[in-house]
């Protein structure tokens, strides 16, 4: 209550306008001092000199005990005394104040009676009727001219102060309702300038009279479409202000570095705020752009932990995607003031690597949003008892697989590639072909669907890579393809062998082959009987003079020289990624005692790369071991 009312419970104790009378003082000396003839004034001063020195305390000790010495029913009789005062002080207020309220509710009663019957007492109903008490105005005395001639001028300016008063008020509401139409207008103005921008402006779901502008995708995972929307703000001048709700502050974006090793080789750009910051666009355009990029790394995070068995490993703010024994990618999501590594700063082929799987990302991320849409758009599929899942959607997969396959492509050709340096290294011409990234879903045209829409399409599509040549010798060849699919299990890289052996129709090669180990093994077998064909057919087109080669155990690499009498020599092919060696041993063994039990060979030559300068070839090698 603002207003308090205090009611007296004690008779007011009226103030004298003048002292006490000389009689009474003269009579308080004489009760406190005794007669004025033993009032002395050395007796005064020693009286005050002892007040002066007194404890205060000590009189109101002796009150107390004073009090405590007084009669329990002298105290409870006392007490009762003042409780009666009391009680009959409010009881003849309540009587005064119902009186009152009795006279005013009867006068009233002339003009309402209605209103006054609620506040009239019951006694005063059954003994007066109402409307018995009047009151009229009566004629004054006539009053003087200058008596009114000065009421007339008090109450002229009473009527121009509030007249000013009033055009004061108006002026303040006009200016005030000017200021809020221009900021009624400048508010509007920005609104309508962001729906021309293409921004869709709606009403907020629970604000009635509030408008939003939905910047997010409706497609996207609901966390983050309903994050998309944020309320309009107006600023005290009527500018736009931007409520982005739980968007951050600063701009965030997925960064994407690239590892060898030990080192930070490649790191892609973290997206900028725009240049003009304080438009309403630019702070529209970084709310989306921080929503889109938070989506993408929790959809990153989310497809990663199904990918542990691929070698993907995830932390608090970071995934480490492996591609090769040396090389990964990295990515974490950043502020976009975030300083780049320095040692990348170098390196701008990594660096363009690195936007290349950024950009990458997020185009899958679009791509899956349009499937969400298309998927919508379509009759909903059959009511089931439990919940469909979601699944992940495919951003990591596809660019693994993408990277895993060029780089075990890569592995390919430096595999055949140092094959060829040891035949060449030999005497030995080869020649491979390698078609990279023959996509098996192929861009094909169609008006229906969007060109980057059909590119990804594509870039989904499992990858297939061959790799084809001949062998040692001409008529035969083989051909080896590398097919892996990014989005549907079984994961992985398998390679599909074929090889055209003329004297080995029956010899094929097991498919598919999912382990780099075993192809290099296979391949370098197939080579070795290429090689072993090929030092039968140059001792067969020899002249006389020469003992021809004949393959005894071609999956072994050897080989018997027959003449009339039986065989005489035996030579041994041994082909790796490293060298190539051919040894020519004597037929027959006889048994010996000691350390002369095995016949040494009689020649061997063994070829590296780098060394076609300091030995012979294989055919002079041939030659010569075939020689009786």
């Amino acid at each position: 209550m603002t207003d308090s009312f205090s009611l007296p419970l004690r008779p007011v104790i009226e103030k004298r306008d003048r002292p006490d009378a000389l009689p009474r003082d003269i009579a308080q000396i004489n009760a406190q001092w005794g007669s004025f003839r033993d009032l002395t004034e050395s007796l005064l001063r020693e009286k005050i000199e002892e007040d002066k020195h007194k404890d205060p305390w000590e009189e109101e000790d002796e009150l107390d005990k004073n009090s405590t010495d007084l009669d329990t029913s002298e105290r409870r009789d006392q007490l009762y005394k003042r409780r009666a005062e009391i009680i009959q002080f409010a009881m003849q207020a309540h009587m005064e104040a119902s009186f009152a309220l009795d006279f005013v509710s009867l006068l009233l009663s002339k003009h309402n009676p209605r209103q006054a019957e609620m506040s009239m007492s019951p006694f005063l109903k059954t003994a007066v009727p109402l409307g018995t008490l009047n009151a009229e105005v009566v004629n004054p005395s006539p009053k003087p001219d200058s008596t009114l001639k000065d009421i007339n001028s008090v109450a002229r300016g009473w009527r121009l102060q509030n007249f000013n008063s009033a055009a004061s008020k108006l002026l303040i509401a006009s200016s005030r309702l000017e200021a809020e139409v221009d900021s009624e207008t400048r508010y509007w103005n920005e609104v309508l300038a962001v729906k021309e921008k293409g921004w869709k402006v709606c009403r907020l779901p629970r604000e009635g009279q509030a408008l939003g502008v939905q910047y997010g995708f409706l497609e996207a995972t609901p966390i983050f479409r309903d994050r998309g929307l944020a309320a309009l703000r107006r600023n005290d001048d009527g500018s736009l202000f931007l409520d982005k709700g739980l968007v951050p502050i600063k701009s965030q974006g997925v960064r994407v570095r690239v590892k060898h090793g030990d080192h930070i080789v490649g790191c892609s750009k973290v997206c900028r705020p725009p240049q003009d910051a304080d438009s309403i666009e630019s702070r529209i355009l970084q709310a989306r752009d921080t929503v889109f990029e938070e989506e993408l790394f929790y959809e990153v995070m989310r497809e990663a932990r199904i990918l542990g068995t691929q070698g993907v490993t995830t932390r608090q703010n970071l995934v480490r995607v492996p591609v090769s024994e040396e090389q990964e990618i990295l990515l974490d999501l950043v502020d976009w003031d975030q300083d780049h590594n320095p040692e990348a700063a170098a390196s701008s082929e990594e660096n363009v690597f690195a936007d290349a799987i950024a950009h990458s990302i997020r185009i899958l991320l679009t791509y899956a949003h349009r499937q969400n849409l298309r998927r919508r758009t379509q009759p909903p599929p059959p009511l089931a008892p439990k919940r469909r899942p979601t699944p992940e959607y495919h951003i990591l997969r596809p660019i693994m697989a993408y990277l895993q396959h060029k780089s075990h492509l890569q592995w390919l050709e430096t595999f055949m590639g140092d094959l060829r340096k040891v035949l060449e290294s030999a005497g030995i011409k080869c020649d491979f072909q390698t078609t990279q990234f023959s996509s098996i879903g192929m861009l094909q045209p169609n008006n229906m669907v969007a060109k980057v829409e059909a590119l990804v399409r594509v870039f989904l599509a499992p990858f297939e890579s061959t790799f084809s040549g001949s062998l040692v010798s001409p008529e035969s060849s083989f051909r080896i393809r590398i097919r892996m699919n990014p989005v549907a299990p079984p994961f992985g890289t398998f390679y599909d062998l074929s090889v055209n052996l003329p004297q080995f129709p029956d010899v094929r090669p097991p498919n598919p082959v999912g382990l780099q180990d075993e192809v290099s093994s296979i391949i370098t077998h197939f080579f070795m009987l290429s090689v072993t064909s090929a030092i039968a057919q140059q001792s067969t087109a020899t002249g006389t003079g020469q003992l021809p080669w004949e393959i005894a155990f071609p999956h072994h690499g050897e080989l018997l020289s027959v003449n009339q009498t039986g065989p005489t020599k035996k030579m041994k092919v041994s082909l790796s990624r490293e060298e190539l060696t051919v040894s020519a041993y004597p037929a027959v063994r006889t048994e010996m005692a000691g350390s002369s039990a095995k016949n040494q060979p009689t020649l061997s030559q063994t070829w590296k790369p780098g060394t076609t300068e300091s030995g012979p070839t294989l055919t002079e090698f041939v030659s010569k071991a075939s020689q009786p």
